[in-house]
């Protein structure tokens, strides 16, 4: 059984037991939030499919950790002019574990 959902701008696939980075959401570690975007839900008894969400249906997943990412440099560099700019980028995110699909 999987399902697809949609936060912070992005679809995922998931199934029970996945673990995934999503973008920052405000909760704490340790609690549990519900995702209500569900765009499809395929388990044993065939496949539902929203327009464009399942009205009703709702994944729960469980806050392991709120961490950022490694950090991403960016260099700007114009030659023969002198002009040279470094600066980084460290995305916050949080990791979901997926404890509860609703079934079809």
């Amino acid at each position: 059984m999987y399902a697809v959902i949609a936060t912070g701008g992005k679809q995922y696939r998931i199934a029970q037991g996945d673990t995934v980075r999503v973008e920052k959401m405000d909760a704490e570690p340790g609690t549990s939030v519900n995702l209500d975007n569900v765009l499809m839900i395929s388990g044993e008894n065939g496949t539902a499919l929203g327009q464009p969400t399942l009205e009703g249906k709702t994944v729960t997943a469980e806050v392991v950790a709120q961490e950022r990412d490694r950090k991403v440099n960016v260099i700007k560099f114009k030659r023969r002019k002198k002009y040279h700019r470094k600066y980084g980028h460290r995305q916050a995110y949080t990791e979901l574990r997926i404890t509860d699909i609703p079934a079809v």
